[in-house]
């Protein structure tokens, strides 16, 4: 293939819509390229967004750093709102996942700068739990444009964070498919969808999914039920044509998380 023709196939996966009569094409003869057009489904209208947090904890300070957290986290969320704060049980091993929301990225920016001029939070909290981290990752994201944070019918259950990592090209290509297969589990009777986040900065063409089960018992009885539900399977069939690999966590929100 000459490297013209690797520029254009190269145009065309990064989403430029090259016209079937452009001249350029002329001279390649009757060969018929694919319309791929820029990203055009739902964009985000807000400037909202809400940081993913995951830390890896030493496996001997996991006890340690949870109770030193539920002591200071008043001394965090005096700076921005806390939606959730978990320790994972299955899917990952020594790990508390929490969520921020945010305005805007100055928002985020000067709550950064603030903390980092808190004595307080430098002295009673980060000095004594940096050391108990092995990792610190963190992701931005936004909530899709049907979504929204909802609060589960009871305090008490189990959370179910499922990450699907989606093929190249956004909610214009794979967007109706995946609205499709998650919204067929938010049904009655199935578990309760918190909220569905894309991602902005991190790994692209990932989407997570926030669900609530009263219990590990509750959330493993409502897989097997959506196996046979032949509406979810329809659904599901479609949507992973634009999947390319996924993985979940099942997670106790802390007690001092809002989420319960």
């Amino acid at each position: 293939m000459s490297r013209f023709k690797e520029l254009l196939c190269q145009l065309e996966l990064n989403g430029v819509s090259i016209p079937q009569q452009d001249p350029i094409m002329a001279g390649f003869g009757s060969a018929s390229y694919p319309r791929v057009r820029l990203s055009t489904g739902p964009q985000q209208q807000q400037g909202t967004f809400y940081e993913f947090r995951t830390y890896r904890i030493r496996p001997d300070q996991n006890a340690a750093f949870l109770k030193l957290t539920n002591e200071k986290i008043h001394l965090r969320t005096a700076h921005s709102e806390l939606i959730g704060y978990w320790s994972v049980e299955y899917g990952g091993l020594n790990q508390a996942f929490h969520i921020w929301k945010y305005d805007s990225y100055s928002q985020r920016a000067g709550v950064r700068a603030a903390l980092a001029q808190d004595p307080k939070w430098l002295e009673e909290y980060i000095s004594k739990a940096i050391p108990m981290l092995t990792s610190q990752d963190n992701e931005v994201t936004y909530l899709v444009p049907w979504s929204r944070v909802q609060k589960p019918p009871k305090e008490g259950g189990v959370y179910e964070l499922i990450s699907f990592q989606m093929r190249p090209g956004g909610p214009a290509v794979w967007g109706k498919a995946f609205q499709a297969a998650i919204t067929s589990h938010d049904a009655p009777g199935y578990g309760s969808l918190v909220g569905v986040f894309h991602s902005e900065f991190g790994e692209l063409n990932r989407v997570h999914t926030l669900w609530w089960y009263e219990s590990p018992d509750q959330r493993a009885a409502v897989r097997h039920e959506s196996h046979g539900d032949a509406r979810v399977v329809a659904a599901v069939r479609e949507s992973v044509a634009y999947l390319e690999s996924q993985r979940n966590k099942l997670m106790f929100p802390c007690s001092f998380s809002p989420l319960k």
